[in-house]
């Protein structure tokens, strides 16, 4: 089960994460958008969403750093495992609540404004559970253990399991080694990345690159004040 869960489980996940990806690109360019709700409503989407949006790209930032810079390199540098540890703490539970804010603030939207609820598929409300869970089990976890007064250091245990599958020597007792709260939060994690290409979430990489080269729009008044000659009735000949 320890192998089923902690080695077949990522590799599967990310197999369904670049090949879905990829898959979604090629046959389903129309259906790759946020298909947003703007329209429907703005009060609450304006709040809501830029907590969500920085709040998950500080978290994203955030985990980056721990997981993927080994501890012997931020020594290395000069950062004491204890600065390491305040400031990650400090501004991780600050984007962590601030995430989960404006997600529950756009759950509340879908919920109550009738034309974004009528707007909101079964493959939202299964990315929402799976979004949202992900981010209080990580939360929780991390405010738990700085208040019972033992915190756990991930970066000896969680941090060398995920790099060692990328390095395809899957290291187990790393993992096996961390409590429970972090555990569930990794297979909650490789849940969410394998039902990301099949949701809106794959707007994250979007880039409108096209802008850069496309050609101006030219906009021409109706108006005939501002026209450059005689307003005609009538369609006008296509040459």
């Amino acid at each position: 089960m320890n192998v089923v869960l902690w080695v077949v489980v990522p590799y599967v996940s990310i197999t369904i994460f670049v090949v879905g990806h990829y898959w979604r690109y090629r046959y389903d360019k129309f259906g790759w958008t946020t298909r947003s709700s703007q329209l429907y409503e703005r009060r609450l989407l304006r709040l809501g969403s830029p907590l969500f949006h920085f709040g998950i790209l500080l978290v994203a930032l955030g985990h980056v750093g721990g997981l993927l810079v080994p501890e012997s390199w931020t020594e290395a540098a000069g950062i004491g495992e204890t600065a390491y540890h305040a400031v990650a703490v400090g501004l991780g539970t600050v984007a962590g609540f601030c995430t989960l804010a404006g997600a529950a603030i756009l759950v509340y939207r879908r919920r109550t404004v009738g034309p974004v609820f009528s707007a909101t598929t079964r493959n939202d409300k299964v990315m929402y559970v799976l979004l949202v869970g992900t981010i209080l089990l990580g939360l929780g976890t991390t405010v738990l253990g700085n208040l019972t007064g033992d915190p756990h250091d991930y970066r000896q245990t969680v941090a060398p399991w995920f790099r060692s599958i990328f390095y395809l020597r899957p290291d187990t007792d790393r993992i096996l080694a961390a409590p429970i709260g972090f555990r569930l939060h990794a297979l909650a994690a490789w849940v969410l990345f394998a039902f990301w290409p099949f949701s809106r979430l794959v707007h994250v990489f979007s880039a409108p690159l096209g802008y850069l080269t496309r050609p101006y729009i030219v906009y021409r008044s109706r108006d005939p004040r501002f026209s450059t000659r005689p307003a005609r009735r009538g369609w006008e000949r296509v040459q």
